[in-house]
């Protein structure tokens, strides 16, 4: 997939609404999610058009970038120089980011959507393999993930691989955590939870090109 290098909004290049999903995705992470959502993208390209900004920012920069794009597509799409995307994602960490919660608030009042990890998307991976309700800290985190992909930061195509295949169970794994955090009064979004399989959801389901 190509990377957008420009500053500005990625160009839009109809104006007629398309057949695919088409998704922005501003990430905090430099490879992990980008590597990771690649290859959904990949894999249902015939239903969704996923493109990934390729500078990684906090929290906060991450959804205030994405509301200056949603304007200005907006504005683009008044003017007849093509369309809006469909959807616009942020992706990130809650670790210890300051501004989180302003940052979480602005792209709800936004629009943008959000796939946030607490604490980390590592969290994600380990969903994959195993249950998790415990509290646990981004060291614990990234260190059992790398156990059981069998690698780090960089995914390797098998770890993808792995992921993928073990998608419904780690979509499962984390809609309880939701369902368990509603049920003893946590906040939505506490140490363990995950969004990401929101995001894929959106990929895997896209508009059907038939």
């Amino acid at each position: 997939m190509k990377r957008r290098e420009h500053s500005g909004p990625p160009v839009r290049r109809s104006s007629s609404r398309a057949v695919r999903l088409e998704i922005l995705v501003f990430r905090e992470g430099l490879r992990t999610e980008e590597y990771y959502l690649v290859e959904w993208s990949r894999r249902y390209r015939d239903r969704a058009i996923v493109t990934i900004d390729p500078r990684p920012a906090a929290p906060l920069q991450l959804v205030q970038r994405a509301i200056e794009y949603k304007r200005a597509e907006a504005k683009d799409a008044k003017r007849g120089r093509g369309r809006p995307h469909d959807q616009i994602w942020c992706v990130f960490d809650r670790d210890e980011h300051p501004h989180f919660d302003e940052a979480v608030k602005l792209a709800m009042d936004h629009g943008i959507h959000v796939a946030m990890s607490n604490p980390c998307i590592e969290l994600w991976f380990v969903l994959h393999f195993e249950d998790r309700t415990a509290f646990l800290d981004r060291r614990e985190a990234q260190h059992r993930a790398t156990e059981l992909l069998g690698c780090g930061k960089v995914l390797a195509p098998a770890a993808v691989d792995a992921l993928i295949g073990r998608f419904h169970d780690a979509a499962r794994r984390a809609r309880k955590l939701d369902a368990k955090h509603a049920g003893d009064g946590s906040p939505p979004g506490s140490n363990p939870s995950t969004g990401v399989w929101r995001l894929v959801e959106e990929i895997r389901k896209g508009r059907p090109s038939s």
